[in-house]
């Protein structure tokens, strides 16, 4: 069935339609990772947006139950060059069409991936919209020109009630902002006792769970649309060991007194080379985020910067100067991508544990 992909700035794409035959508008995105699309469609971090594919051939080793990173997918629709049919691997249950059919997630394939990418490159996201082939497109331009895409996504995946992922181990709480199961995968294996919390939870409520450490997850959208966690990390602050992942970072940023900006086109792949400035040394990480902290802002605050992209020398890693608090804006529990960085969330415990002492030393 074909269907057409229409940007707001009227450039249109002619396609071949697979999943869902809903029509869907959201923020377009590219996304470089020659693998991981599974782990990239359940990305929570995608709500609201329509993901391209740069690599051109998407579903050779189809779906499987392993490797999702939500159980349900907040992604608005998938672009790509080409999708598979006839997926070839042992794990393999579903193709990426019938996955996305069950899901009601619309795709497109066959339209020029690569010009699609110049595009956004050139000129940054913009809104589209895929949609059937009958539809005006000068209709649809008009609406993506004129309509304002929702905010709300941090409250669109983030869970609504508080649940435990019981462990023997250092008690952590993991503000849900739209959190990757792989986040929560790396803390189980060292053995942590979890408790998963709304994004709104308050700094006295988290407070009363006795945590030795809080975990700040990734998620969706402009940090500055979510006030509430903003609020509750300035009252957690110094009172609490802290690790925040991508939006944790830069929500993080924002209650220390930094500012956050909108990037161009962001950063979505799997392969982003950053710099730790302490040790000199390179790390590949994973990456998907359309916001970066302002470096100027840092200045006048007690954060110091740890981490740098070496593509573009944005902010990628903060710690703070008075307090046991670390952030970076990459993904350390990678899913898809390296695990270079992996070595973090021993970091995080370490830290637990130095914290622990200082305060039975000054008891």
């Amino acid at each position: 069935m074909k269907r057409q992909l229409i940007l707001e700035d009227g450039t249109i794409f002619i396609g071949e339609g697979f999943g869902s035959s809903n029509e869907t508008i959201g923020e377009v995105v590219f996304n470089t990772g020659m693998t991981g699309y599974q782990e990239i469609l359940s990305d929570p971090s995608y709500c609201g947006q329509i993901v391209t594919l740069t690599y051109p051939l998407i579903g050779n080793y189809g779906i499987n139950r392993d490797d999702f990173e939500t159980i349900h997918p907040a992604v608005k629709g998938f672009i790509v060059k080409e999708a598979a049919d006839f997926p070839s691997n042992w794990r393999s249950e579903f193709t990426v069409g019938e996955y996305f059919e069950m899901k009601k997630i619309p795709g497109i394939a066959g339209i020029d991936t690569r010009k699609l990418t110049r595009i956004i490159r050139q000129y940054g996201t913009l809104k589209g919209a895929i949609c059937s082939i009958e539809k005006d497109p000068q209709e649809v331009i008009e609406t993506l020109r004129t309509i304002n895409l929702p905010i709300d996504q941090v409250r669109q995946v983030s869970t609504k009630n508080a649940y435990p992922s019981p462990g023997r181990g250092k008690r952590v709480v993991l503000v849900d902002f739209g959190m990757k199961h792989g986040i929560l995968r790396e803390l189980n294996k060292r053995g942590c006792d979890i408790v998963v919390v709304p994004y709104y939870t308050s700094a006295d409520e988290i407070l009363q769970l006795r945590p030795d450490g809080l975990m700040l997850s990734n998620g969706p959208g402009n940090p500055k649309d979510v006030p509430e966690a903003v609020d509750m990390l300035k009252g957690v602050l110094g009172r609490v060991p802290l690790f925040g992942i991508c939006l944790g970072h830069q929500l993080f940023a924002l209650a220390c007194g930094a500012e956050t900006v909108k990037m161009k086109f962001g950063h979505r792949g799997s392969n982003h080379p950053v710099k730790d400035l302490n040790t000199g040394k390179i790390t590949i990480t994973s990456q998907n985020h359309g916001y970066t902290v302002d470096l100027e802002s840092i200045h006048n605050t007690r954060l110091v910067v740890t981490h740098i992209a070496l593509n573009d020398g944005t902010v990628e890693g903060l710690r703070h100067l008075d307090y046991p608090a670390f952030t970076v804006q990459y993904h350390p529990e990678a899913s898809p991508g390296p695990e270079d960085a992996n070595n973090l969330f021993d970091q995080f415990l370490e830290l637990m544990d130095v914290n622990k002492r200082e305060v039975v030393s000054h008891a």
